[in-house]
């Protein structure tokens, strides 16, 4: 039986950890590098940036809040947002992060995400999936979830397997920042689906959810920014409560 994973998840705007509700209305939540440190010595088992600014300017500042997160994080650090070719991933990578998060453009081009995996291997591939109900439905939202693709959420994923990504992050741009719970409908009908971890994002706001991410949606790894930011509980307090729940994670 595989661990679950909690995940802390940055999102990065002009080098800032920035905190939305349904993708808006964005609050100053501090430094990346503080809170990247904090999270990786209290328990976090992976960190996630997302630069939600990557602009050109904005890229090069991401890198260098990488390099510095590397050198005090000795945890997985994933990170997307903006990521557009095989140079970029090199430059991150090289930076210190472990995984890359592609969204928008592996969308536009699938080609991206089978060259990407076959260069770096699928470990290091992390596809990111914004999604967003229509009627008895989810569908792919690009460009940092402003823009409505068409695409079916879970012929997408199956898509992605397929092209050899190593996991998929899957965001409830319903739930996203509202406290409500994942979206346990739409992480079933992924997690059944696929043979490859689903992180679930979007909506924690109880210990009871996180459990509920696993015991219901199926997920492999769960991701919560909020919360842990303005110190709602901490990791600790959530792997206790999954423990409880008879789920394995990492101590």
């Amino acid at each position: 039986m595989h661990k679950v994973r909690i995940i802390p998840c940055l999102d990065v705007k002009n080098g800032r950890v920035v905190k939305g509700i349904n993708f808006l209305d964005l609050v100053d939540a501090g430094d990346p590098i503080e809170h990247a440190s904090y999270y990786s010595n209290n328990g976090a088992d992976e960190i996630c940036f997302l630069d939600i600014s990557a602009s050109i300017e904005q890229r090069t500042t991401m890198i260098e809040v990488v390099k510095k997160t590397a050198e005090k994080v000795f945890i997985p650090l994933t990170v997307g947002g903006g990521i557009q070719s095989v140079k970029n991933i090199k430059s991150l990578l090289k930076a210190g992060a472990d995984k890359v998060s592609i969204n928008t453009a592996g969308i536009l081009n699938k080609q991206f995400f089978r060259d990407s995996s076959d260069e770096f291997g699928s470990q290091c591939i992390v596809a990111a999936v914004d999604a967003k109900k229509h009627n008895n439905n989810w569908k792919v939202y690009s460009h940092g979830g402003t823009k409505d693709t068409g695409i079916d959420v879970v012929e997408w994923v199956e898509e992605l397997q397929s092209l050899g990504v190593g996991e998929i992050l899957l965001t409830s741009m319903d739930r996203d920042g509202t406290k409500k719970g994942f979206d346990l409908k739409l992480l079933k009908n992924i997690t059944k689906k696929l043979n490859i971890p689903v992180i679930a994002s979007g909506g924690v706001g109880s210990l009871e959810h996180f459990r509920d991410g696993v015991k219901i949606g199926g997920a492999s790894a769960l991701l919560a920014a909020s919360v842990f930011h303005f110190n709602t509980f901490n990791i600790k307090d959530v792997k206790d409560y999954l423990i409880k729940s008879n789920i394995n994670v990492r101590l």
